[in-house]
C-alpha cells in the first residue's frame, strides 16, 4: 500500500510533443525567448525604478505587469525546456510539484487581467479627472506611493483568492490517474487525475473565468469609451495625442492577452485539435510576456526617450 501510494504521488506528464531531430532546435528557440523576456521585463523595471521622471502611477503599475510577465513564463518554460530533452515515458512530476506550478499559471493569468483593469481603471482617472490625479507636486508625491501600491495590492489579492478556491477545489479530489495529459500542470489537468465527480470544479472554474473575462472586458471597453469622449470634446490637442498614445498601448496589450486566452478555450471544443491546444496553452505564458514590455518600452513616449538616453550615455 505504501508503495502504491509513493507511485501514485509520482506523475507522468507528457510535456511538448517534439520530434527528437527537432527537439534541439525547439530547446534554442525556447531559451532563447525565455531570456529575452526576463532581460526585457527585468530591464523594464528596473528603469522606471531608477528614473524618478517615471515614477507615476501608469509607469509603476507597469512594473506589476512585467514582474508578472516574468512569473509567468518561470513558472512554465524552464520545465518545458526540461522536457523537450527528455524522452516522453522519462517524464515525471511529483504530485504537490504539479499543483504548485498549476496555482502559478493559473495566478499568472488572473493577475493579467486584474492589472490591466486597475490600469484602465487609472488612465481613466488621469485623464478625466485630472485635478483627482495630480494637485499638486507634494500630492503627487504622497498619491504616487499611497495610489500606486493600493491598487498593486488589490489586483493581486483578488487573483490570489480566486485562484486559491479554483486549486483547492481541485486538490480536495482522490486520485485514480498518474498522467498529465498536457504540457505542463493545470488545474483542469488535476481534476482530471480523479474518477469523483468534477461537477463544481467545472462550474467554479467556468463561472470564475466568465466573471474574469466579463469584469476585465467591460472595464476596459466602459473606460476607454468615456476617455474618448472626453478626447473628442476636449480640444487640447497635446492631451489627446498623449491619451491615445497611452490607451492604445493599454488596448494592444489586452487584445493581445485576450486573444492568446480565447484561442485556448475554442480550441477545447474541438478534442482533434488537442495538440493545437496544447501548444497554444504555452505560447499563453511565451507571447505576452514577450510582446508587453516590448510595447511598453518603444510605443510610450517617456519610457522609450529614457531607454535612448541611456544607451547614447553609454556611447
Amino acid at each position: 500500500m505504501g508503495n502504491e501510494s509513493v507511485d501514485m504521488d509520482l506523475l507522468q506528464l507528457e510535456g511538448l510533443k517534439v520530434s527528437p531531430e527537432f527537439s534541439v532546435p525547439a530547446f534554442v528557440l525556447l531559451l532563447l525567448i525565455y531570456i529575452f523576456i526576463i532581460v526585457s521585463n527585468v530591464g523594464l523595471v528596473v528603469l522606471i525604478t531608477m528614473e524618478r521622471s517615471l515614477h507615476q502611477p501608469m509607469y509603476l503599475l507597469f512594473c506589476n505587469m512585467s514582474v508578472n510577465d516574468v512569473f509567468g513564463a518561470t513558472t512554465v518554460i524552464p520545465r518545458v525546456l526540461g522536457d523537450v530533452l527528455t524522452p516522453m515515458t522519462q517524464r515525471y512530476i511529483h504530485y504537490y510539484e504539479c499543483v504548485i506550478q498549476a496555482f502559478c499559471a493559473h495566478f499568472h493569468a488572473a493577475v493579467s487581467h486584474t492589472v490591466l483593469i486597475i490600469m484602465a481603471v487609472d488612465r481613466y482617472v488621469a485623464i478625466c479627472s485630472p485635478l483627482r490625479y495630480a494637485a499638486s507636486r507634494m500630492v503627487v508625491a504622497l498619491s504616487v506611493a499611497a495610489w500606486t501600491v493600493a491598487l498593486s495590492v488589490a489586483a493581486w489579492t483578488v487573483a490570489f483568492f480566486l485562484i486559491v478556491i479554483l486549486v483547492g477545489l481541485s486538490v480536495r479530489l482522490s486520485r485514480c490517474r498518474r498522467t498529465v495529459l498536457n504540457p505542463f500542470c493545470d488545474n483542469a489537468s488535476l481534476f482530471k487525475l480523479s474518477c469523483e465527480n468534477v461537477l463544481i470544479n467545472h462550474i467554479y472554474g467556468l463561472g470564475s473565468g466568465m466573471v474574469m473575462m466579463a469584469a476585465s472586458l467591460c472595464s476596459v471597453t466602459l473606460t476607454y469609451l468615456k476617455i474618448a469622449v472626453v478626447c473628442l470634446s476636449s480640444r487640447n490637442k497635446s492631451l489627446n495625442s498623449k491619451a491615445l498614445q497611452t490607451c492604445a498601448t493599454h488596448l494592444a496589450v489586452y487584445v493581445i492577452l485576450l486573444l492568446s486566452g480565447n484561442i485556448i478555450i475554442i480550441l477545447h471544443r474541438f478534442p482533434h485539435l488537442s495538440d493545437h491546444r496544447k501548444l497554444a496553452s504555452i505560447l499563453f505564458h511565451v507571447v505576452p510576456p514577450s510582446m508587453n514590455a516590448v510595447i511598453y518600452g518603444l510605443q510610450i513616449k517617456a519610457v522609450r526617450e529614457q531607454i535612448i538616453v541611456i544607451f547614447t550615455r553609454k556611447k
